[in-house]
C-alpha cells in the first residue's frame, strides 16, 4: 500500500512512518493556533460512564433488575479487537441491544489491552429494525401532523439521531481501522468513547418515551445521517467534516431551542434530558474538530478552506440559525461556516489545486496496486 499525499508533495516515496514523523513535527503548532474545547482532555481521561438510567433528578446507575443479557457479554467477549467490536455493534439491529452492546464493547476496550485490529470490508449500512419506517426528510411528519404529542415527537426524533450516532461512531472506528498506523490509537479511542456516550443518550430517550407511553419506531424517520456516512466511507477528512462538524454541530444549534419548547410544553423532565444530551454533545463536536485539524496537517491543507471545499463537494448543506457561542466553545471557528467571516488568507492557502475535486486529489488514504 502506498499513501497518496496532497500536492505539492510528491507521492513517490512516502511511507506511513515518514508521513507520521513529518507531521508530528508541526502538528502541535497548528493546534496551538486553534482554540480547542477546554474540556477535551478531561473528557478523554474520564472513566467509563455507567449512568445509563434517568432518575428523578438526573442520570443514575441502573438497578440490578435492569441486568444486561448474558448473551451480550458472550458476544462482546468473543471479539478479538476494537474493530471487531465495532462490527458487532453495526450488525445488531435491535436498538436497545445495540445500545447495551455498544456500552459493553467500550467498557471492555477500556478495561483490557485489546488491539484496534483491522477490518477491510464492512456493509455500506448498519443493521436496522423493521421500524421506524425510513422516509425522505420532507416526508417525516411535523409536530402538527404527528400521531405523537409534541414532547414524544421531539424525543423520537432525538432518539433516532442518537441511534444513528452510535452507528456513525462505530463505523468510523471499524471502517478506518486499516489506517491505524497513520491515525493512531487515540483516534479510535475517541470515537469509541463517542459511541458510548451516544448509546447512553439513546437509552435516556428510550426510557422517557416509554414513560410517556410510546417507543422508538412509533413514527417514520429519515435516513439522512447514514447517507452521509455512506458518502464519506472512503475519505476520513470528509467523514470528519460532514458528520461531527456539520451534522453533530447542528445539535449545538438546536439543543437550546428544543429545551425551550419542551419547557413551554410543560415537560420539564424531558427538557432536562435534552439539556444534558446537548451539554455532552460538545465533546463530540470538539473531537471532530481536533482530528480534522490533525488530518488537514497530514494533508498540508489549511483547515477552513478544506472544510468548505469538502462540504461543497459532498453536497452537505450548512443551515442556520447557528448557535455561535456553543460552536465557539466546541472549537468551530465562525469563518468555517459563516460566509460573512471568510478571509482572503484562507483562499490563498488553498489556491493551488482548488479547481480539482478533493475526492480526486485529497483522499487521505488510497489503496493502489
Amino acid at each position: 500500500m502506498l499513501i497518496h499525499h496532497l500536492r505539492p508533495f510528491s507521492t513517490a516515496s512516502l511511507s506511513p512512518r515518514s508521513l507520521t514523523i513529518s507531521t508530528a513535527l508541526s502538528s502541535s503548532s497548528t493546534k496551538q493556533q486553534h482554540k480547542l474545547w477546554s474540556g477535551l482532555e478531561n473528557w478523554r481521561k474520564s472513566p467509563v460512564n455507567d449512568l445509563r438510567l434517568w432518575g428523578p433528578t438526573g442520570p443514575l446507575l441502573p438497578s440490578s433488575s435492569d441486568s444486561i443479557s448474558a448473551d451480550f457479554y458472550g458476544l462482546v467477549s468473543a471479539a478479538s479487537s476494537l474493530a471487531d467490536l465495532g462490527a458487532l455493534v453495526l450488525s445488531t439491529s435491535d436498538p436497545l441491544s445495540k445500545s447495551h452492546i455498544s456500552h459493553l464493547a467500550f467498557s471492555r476496550w477500556r478495561r483490557e489491552n485489546l488491539p484496534v485490529g483491522s477490518i477491510s470490508h464492512l456493509p455500506s449500512s448498519p443493521a436496522r429494525p423493521p421500524k421506524p419506517l425510513l422516509v425522505a426528510t420532507n416526508q417525516v411528519p411535523n409536530p402538527k401532523d404527528s400521531n405523537l404529542p409534541l414532547n414524544a415527537h421531539m424525543l423520537h426524533n432525538l432518539a433516532h439521531v442518537e441511534l444513528n450516532a452510535i452507528d456513525l461512531a462505530w463505523d468510523t472506528v471499524a471502517r478506518f481501522s486499516p489506517f491505524f498506523d497513520l491515525l493512531g490509537h487515540n483516534f479510535f479511542d475517541d470515537f469509541a468513547h463517542v459511541a458510548d456516550d451516544e448509546s447512553r443518550h439513546f437509552l435516556w430517550c428510550s426510557q422517557r418515551l416509554a414513560e410517556l407511553g410510546f417507543k422508538y419506531g412509533d413514527m417514520p424517520a429519515n435516513n439522512l445521517l447514514m447517507r452521509e456516512c455512506e458518502k464519506t466511507s472512503n475519505n476520513v477528512a470528509a467523514r470528519l467534516a460532514c458528520i461531527p462538524l456539520v451534522q453533530e454541530a447542528r445539535g449545538l444549534d438546536a439543543g437550546p431551542r428544543l429545551v425551550k419548547r419542551l419547557t413551554g410544553f410543560g415537560d420539564n423532565r424531558t427538557s432536562k434530558i435534552v439539556a444534558k444530551i446537548a451539554e455532552e454533545e460538545v465533546a463530540h463536536v470538539a473531537v471532530g474538530v481536533d482530528w480534522f485539524l490533525s488530518v488537514c496537517q497530514k494533508m498540508n491543507r489549511a483547515p477552513s478552506p478544506t472544510f468548505k471545499d469538502l462540504i461543497k463537494e459532498y453536497g452537505v448543506e450548512l443551515r442556520g440559525p447557528f448557535n455561535h457561542s456553543a460552536r465557539e466553545v466546541a472549537g468551530i471557528p465562525r469563518d468555517w461556516y459563516d460566509p460573512s467571516c471568510g478571509t482572503e488568507v484562507d483562499k490563498g492557502d488553498n489556491e493551488q489545486g482548488d479547481k480539482e475535486q478533493l475526492s480526486a486529489v485529497c483522499f487521505f488514504f488510497v489503496h493502489v496496486s
